[in-house]
């Protein structure tokens, strides 16, 4: 009887162990509580990054992200802030918790992601290289021997670094604090090509009107995600899941289309 007895008793110590654990585990993870009680959801953004995130022409920020942010946090009951932030110091921003994410154009990386808790994909992109309309260069191999602009801490550097014939075949790899800088550098010849993200490079060509045209061949092919604290497990999954349900309630769709004028988005897909 009392072997019985302390068995129960041992049992019952064991499960309230476990059930003390777990209680311990959710209790570490308050990110996404954090955030509502807060009511603010700090969203870190490159603003110089059309069409995802950049300010028009009465300096308001804008742009594809935006949007989405603004139905996410809407969905959420939270307000939406505006950080914009050094793209090339984006991890630290996030790390020190001056920001609650990355949100804008980021892409993901195997290298990112030892250090990001990246929701899953929302769009598909590419690194392409433009160059100036009248330029001779046709291919990337073209680029031998030419000077090649690209936003420093970018996807961009990490696509041209990481194809090292194609890097090593450069006579230099030029790196700006921004793409439109680089574009600037292009248009007066200070570089022979820019390499940065599809989206941006088509909308800043029909935007601006510049004689620049896009090499047919990618550098890279890329995805798009938002980017959280790695142990902020609760908030990203919460972000996700709205996501998910903007898409199957066709609003993605729809601020997709608003934007590109069709659905480039691969949520649900």
């Amino acid at each position: 009887m009392k072997k019985a007895l302390l068995i129960i008793a041992l049992s019952c110590i064991a499960l309230s162990m476990l059930g003390a654990a777990g209680t311990q585990e959710q209790m570490g993870d308050q990110s996404l509580q954090k955030v509502l009680d807060k009511g603010v959801f700090v969203l870190g953004l490159d603003d110089s990054f059309p069409p995802m995130g950049y300010r028009n022409e009465n300096n308001e920020i804008v742009g594809f992200d935006i949007d989405l942010a603004k139905e996410v946090t809407k969905r959420m009951g939270v307000q939406l802030k505006l950080q914009p932030i050094d793209w090339n110091a984006k991890e630290q921003e996030l790390n020190t918790g001056n920001i609650d994410c990355i949100w804008n154009g980021f892409t993901i990386t195997e290298e990112r992601s030892q250090v990001i808790n990246f929701t899953d994909p929302y769009v598909d992109n590419a690194q392409v290289a433009v160059v100036r309309s009248d330029s001779p260069v046709q291919s990337l191999g073209d680029l031998a021997g030419k000077k090649v602009g690209l936003q420093a801490g970018s996807s961009a550097a990490d696509a041209v670094n990481g194809n090292e014939a194609f890097a090593n075949s450069l006579d230099e790899i030029v790196e700006v604090k921004d793409n439109l800088t680089a574009l600037m550098d292009l248009e007066i010849g200070g570089v022979d090509a820019v390499v940065l993200d599809l989206f941006v490079a088509n909308d800043n060509i029909k935007r601006s009107g510049k004689d620049f045209r896009i090499l047919d061949e990618h550098l890279s092919s890329e995805k798009y995600g938002i980017g959280f604290r790695k142990n902020d497990q609760a908030l990203r999954d919460e972000v996700q899941k709205t996501l998910e349900a903007m898409a199957a309630d066709g609003t993605l769709a729809k601020i997709s289309t608003d934007w590109f004028g069709g659905d480039i988005t691969v949520i649900g897909k």
